[in-house]
């Protein structure tokens, strides 16, 4: 499967933004998929991740009640919405898709959209 995420931007601190990542190449409701993001100078981290038909979620602590995660089968796309924005979840957000099952954390995932950067002015 193919990923291409878009919809990133710069926003001020308390905003909203919404992410998009569109898959192509394979059946999409086959894979568990799922949002992480690396500001500079840090290591890729954890966000979000849904499972494949939506019915369970998983959030980082730090975007627990402000980020929500969701998918539409239909169109192939996975969606991060993030509300309450913060400087520091300025990144670049990538989104990321596994056919394995429901890891912590998607730990081990190995297909890997390009990235959309997010910036939060304060």
């Amino acid at each position: 499967v193919q990923l291409q995420a878009s919809g990133g931007g710069l926003v001020q601190a308390g905003g909203s933004l919404r992410v998009s990542c569109a898959a192509s190449g394979d059946t999409f409701s086959n894979y568990f998929m799922g949002w992480f993001r690396q500001a500079p100078g840090k290591e890729r981290e954890f966000v979000a991740a849904i499972s494949r038909i939506g019915a369970t979620t998983s959030y980082a602590d730090s975007v627990k009640g402000r980020f929500t995660i969701s998918r539409d089968n239909a169109k192939n796309t996975v969606y991060l919405q993030m509300n309450s924005l913060k400087p520091e979840d300025t990144a670049v957000y990538y989104c990321a898709a596994d056919p394995r099952g429901w890891y912590p954390r998607m730990r081990g995932v190995d297909i890997w959209g390009q990235g959309t950067q997010v910036t939060v002015s304060s």
